[in-house]
């Protein structure tokens, strides 16, 4: 599709050639649209079944290893072998680092504010809030997120669907999109509890969210028993489907004694709850810093819906330093597997990647351990570790490149300059990674 600007009317599009006409929008809406489009003529520009020749002097394989001066070769969708000797070169990424893309295990990327720049906007339209889920699954992809975990809204499956069938770029969606709530223990005998996760099952859910406890800005208690838990996460593996339970306080431990898969949060998690998850094999998905510096950082756009309290946000300024904390503790654990993700809501998406850095600036990780935990590790958790994850022949060719060296400097994981997905290429914005084949490149 392509677009006409309308000279007399600045800031607006009038008309779109695709075989129909569009409605008037805004400029900002329609400029990503255009970039949407702009960017998948592009990637069609890519010779169809011809190898594509990745040059590169520095590549993190995803799996804690660096290799220097050799090629990635691309055909249809996968990495098909790594060959210094390779040839020709189709993209030229030598003095960048290139990577695996990265995967965030747990956002909620239709989480978006509305045209009155609140988190809760009652006029808003069907087609804005498809349109700015869009948005928020572009700036992802654009941030070097290849695959996410959107855990927490209906609307999740039409745009993972859409993204899978090549209608809208995005990264790769695995979706939870009807939770499981608790709403205390005397709410939803097991049977009941094991129909809803049916019920989901059913309807395509890719895993089973669970919130066993409040929120933290309520306090974080518990809000399913401990065989409430057994039978969500035992229903969930009978119909091969992961869990990811949303648990702070007791609930940590209880989850990990449901044999839940992983665990998120888990702010005021105590050293034990902790060697319990390494015990068990249970994945573990702190926050650091972005999600709940993001709310504070748009408290206006967030005060006074729901549970977003003046309270609420004193309970999650004090929880930043306890996160810290846990963060430090849970490093020190033997056999802990710390996944990276980042509970992404409105303000953060495309900028998933400032976790990365709160994780090894204030939560005092090694810095290829951070980048294993939003890749192979990741892929790990998600059980693609077959598809995804690594740089390595025979899996899928989602392959980034920053500028500079994330082992030195944390903060190259803000300045991505090239993103591929899948073998399809959707930016390349570094001075020296221009297609030699005499492509269009976005």
């Amino acid at each position: 599709m392509f677009f006409l600007v309308d000279s007399k009317a600045p800031g607006v599009i009038t008309r779109g050639f695709s075989g129909c006409d569009v409605m008037r929008m805004p400029f900002r809406l329609a400029v990503l649209l255009c970039v949407f489009s702009f960017s998948l003529c592009a990637a069609a520009q890519t010779p169809e079944g011809k190898p594509i020749v990745i040059a590169a002097s520095t590549i993190i394989d995803g799996q804690g290893h660096v290799l220097h001066n050799t090629r990635i070769v691309v055909q249809d969708s996968k990495i098909i072998r790594i060959d210094a000797h390779a040839g020709p070169v189709t993209y030229d990424l030598r003095g960048l680092t290139v990577l695996p893309g990265f995967i965030d295990c747990h956002v909620h990327i239709t989480y978006h504010f509305g045209p009155n720049g609140r988190a809760e906007d009652k006029s808003e339209t069907p087609e804005q809030a498809s349109l700015a889920a869009e948005s928020n699954a572009w700036l992802t992809l654009m941030g070097g997120f290849t695959t996410v975990q959107s855990v927490g809204a209906p609307e999740d499956k039409p745009l993972r669907d859409l993204i899978n069938s090549g209608q809208v770029p995005g990264p790769r969606i695995l979706t939870a999109f009807r939770p499981l709530f608790g709403r205390g223990p005397a709410t939803g005998t097991p049977d009941e509890i094991r129909a809803y996760i049916d019920k989901v099952a059913d309807g395509g859910a890719d895993l089973i969210k669970i919130f066993a406890s409040e929120s933290i800005r309520d306090g974080g208690k518990p809000t399913l028993s401990q065989d409430q838990l057994n039978a969500a996460c035992d229903e969930a593996k009978k119909r091969g489907l992961r869990t990811l339970v949303h648990a702070y306080r007791d609930s940590v431990h209880m989850a990990t004694l449901a044999g839940c898969t992983e665990v998120e949060h888990g702010t005021f998690a105590t050293d034990a709850d902790l060697r319990l998850m390494a015990e068990h094999g249970t994945y573990f998905d702190p926050q650091v810093g972005l999600v709940i510096q993001n709310y504070l950082d748009n408290e206006q756009r967030y005060l006074g819906i729901g549970n977003y309290t003046e309270s609420g946000f004193a309970q999650m300024k004090q929880a930043l330093p306890l996160d810290a904390d846990l963060y430090h503790r849970a490093l020190k654990t033997p056999g802990l597997k710390i996944v990276f993700g980042t509970d992404a809501v409105a303000g953060a998406h495309g900028r998933n990647a400032e976790e990365l850095i709160d994780r090894v600036r204030d939560g005092g990780q090694d810095p290829m351990a951070a980048l294993i935990s939003a890749n192979s590790l990741a892929a790990q958790s998600l059980n693609l570790q077959s598809e995804i994850g690594s740089i390595a022949p025979g899996l899928q060719a989602d392959i980034i490149a920053l500028d500079g060296d994330p082992l030195t400097d944390i903060t190259a994981v803000r300045r991505v300059s090239f993103v591929m997905k899948g073998g399809v290429v959707y930016k390349n914005v570094a001075r020296d990674a221009i297609p030699h084949y005499g492509g269009v490149t976005p």
